[in-house]
């Protein structure tokens, strides 16, 4: 009786320590169904690229990026798994390949490649990683004094770029379709449409458009046949299949392009509504997790 008694009572506390159980995020696919993570990483494995959306100061976000890059190196053959990031600009792109071949110290890497402020906690361990595991890793993003020149001045004013540093970005004249969701989001934000709102809002949006592209065109000249890359960006960057996503289909309309976003929400049972369809696989984590900045 003491015997069965125990074991109705252990039973009990299990299924309370169950049901009390508090999840540090949740998976979706884009439909707000439920995901398993290992048949998620199948998937990924197939992809030529992956683009991983996240919200720059998650310190989750990033603990997941690490573990998406372990388990897809241990899916792909040797040199088959590519790293890219958005925090690196091309003109940093050599330091970070010394720095990726373990033949640039840390400390002049921090100091000459103009890394994130937010680098040391939820970006050096990828490269690290990328580092130990002999990973060649691709910064893909314009240069800032070019995205903010044409922020003030609009695409124009890359016209007469020199070759050495129209190489850095991707290929001028650049089009930019303004019915973009993303974009026409943005244009949202000034008031108006972005067609015909005005000078100001068409040259962010174009910025915009100026990193989403070079995003795009690097990820694409820097991945091989068999290999896939793994692009960490601003989730902005390619929610919706949209930014960056957008232009590798311009360039490379063949490419297999998986994508997943973290989102906040209050609850994480269920995909809110307006989180739906942002990405192949949504990533849900609680509003307050802990942020790196």
């Amino acid at each position: 009786m003491y015997a069965f008694a125990t074991a109705i009572l252990f039973g009990a506390i299990s299924l309370t320590s169950f049901t009390a159980d508090r999840p540090a995020y949740r998976l979706f696919t884009a439909s707000g169904r439920p995901a398993d993570f290992d048949q998620m990483m199948q998937e990924l494995g197939q992809a030529d690229v992956v683009l991983f959306g996240e919200q720059h100061n998650d310190v989750l976000a990033h603990w997941l990026e690490l573990q998406v890059a372990k388990d897809l190196l241990k899916l792909k053959k040797p040199g088959q798994l590519v790293l890219g990031l958005e925090m690196f600009e091309r003109d940093v792109q050599p330091l970070v390949a010394q720095y990726a071949a373990g033949t640039l110290a840390d400390s002049a890497f921090e100091r000459q490649a103009r890394p994130w402020p937010n680098y040391a906690t939820d970006y050096r361990p990828l490269l690290q990683f990328a580092r130990d595991q002999h990973i060649a890793v691709v910064g893909t993003n314009a240069p800032r004094p070019f995205v903010s020149a044409v922020a003030r001045g609009s695409l124009k004013v890359l016209d007469k770029l020199p070759a050495v540093d129209r190489a850095l970005l991707a290929p001028l004249p650049l089009k930019v379709d303004y019915d973009l969701p993303g974009y026409k989001n943005m244009a949202a934000m000034f008031g108006g449409d972005s067609k015909t709102h005005g000078a100001g809002a068409q040259n962010i949006i174009q910025a915009q458009a100026l990193r989403d592209a070079t995003m795009a065109y690097f990820i694409n000249a820097n991945r091989q046949e068999g290999q896939t890359l793994l692009h960490f960006n601003g989730s902005y960057h390619s929610d919706h299949h949209d930014g960056t996503g957008a232009y590798l289909r311009q360039y490379a309309p063949t490419l297999r392009v998986k994508t997943l976003s973290v989102v906040t929400q209050e609850q994480l049972q269920q995909l809110d509504k307006e989180q739906l369809n942002v990405a192949d696989y949504v990533i849900v984590v609680p509003d307050d997790a802990g942020k790196s900045y």
